[in-house]
């Protein structure tokens, strides 16, 4: 039985001090964007229920096909809730969690995702990682709670004063920052050069090295100089971009082309 569960590739590239690349779904509700991201070469893609109309269903139909294309399904939830269970049974191997800005707010997202002993997740039927098929209790919890990723987004000034406490959350596995949001939470917004940017990822990957967690980043999708530069220093999980900007943006280069060619 536990043969069949699908390999969590990020926990795994980490493990290895590899660089994970991920893409953001946002726009697009098929299954197919799934396979479209392995076919590009993503180790991941999360499934981004904060910022998008994309449904409970639509969101376990799109993780499915990640596992079956070989990439690793996460999800950003809007908040901390019930809906995280939801959300794993429904396909998911890893939540991401935004705002989080407390070490009691980080082991609630652990509570949730995690089965007991080491968290609280409530248990459910048979689920689509393990082909529907319904292995023991005790063989649900040992392989979900190795397996799933729990990912805390770093936002705001607060959560970097109290990074060591949430990094030494037991079952917490990455560190996340969300460049856009800490950027306006630090009164530099779009600021993407400030030297309190720069300060705040350093801070993140130490910590995290200090902590044996990971450190990734996101937002930066334009600025591969930034990505480069971090992903030097540390820096594992990288959020390369979304299915919304990457079309809008080669639809504007090919328009762009075309318009050329008849000036």
């Amino acid at each position: 039985m536990p043969g069949i569960f699908p390999r969590n590739n990020v926990k795994d590239k980490l493990a290895r001090d590899e660089v994970v690349t991920s893409m953001t779904v946002r726009l697009v509700d098929r299954p197919a964007i799934a396979t479209l991201a392995a076919a590009a070469g993503y180790d991941t893609i999360y499934v981004d229920l904060e910022h998008s109309p994309l449904s409970l269903q639509a969101t376990s139909d799109i993780c499915i096909a990640a596992m079956a294309a070989g990439i690793t399904p996460f999800v950003r939830v809007p908040n901390v809730s019930s809906v995280v269970s939801r959300i794993l049974d429904g396909g998911a191997l890893g939540i991401i969690a935004p705002h989080v800005e407390s070490a009691a707010a980080a082991q609630e997202v652990v509570d949730l995702v995690k089965f007991a002993p080491c968290g609280h997740r409530s248990e459910g039927g048979p689920m689509p990682h393990f082909g529907y098929r319904n292995p023991s209790v005790a063989e649900t919890r040992s392989i979900f709670n190795e397996t799933t990723s729990v990912v805390i987004m770093v936002e705001s000034g607060a959560a970097l004063e109290r990074l060591d406490e949430i990094a030494a959350v037991p079952g917490v596995d990455l560190l996340f920052i969300g460049s856009n949001d800490l950027c306006s939470d630090l009164g530099i917004a779009g600021d993407f050069d400030h030297p309190r940017l720069r300060e705040a990822f350093e801070h993140t990957i130490s910590v995290s090295r200090k902590h044996g967690k990971h450190a990734g980043i996101g937002g930066l999708a334009g600025r591969h100089d930034l990505i480069a530069d971090f992903v030097a220093k540390g820096a594992r999980y990288v959020s390369v971009g979304a299915d919304l900007s990457f079309l809008a943006a080669e639809a504007k280069r090919s328009a762009e082309f075309v318009q050329g060619l008849a000036r």
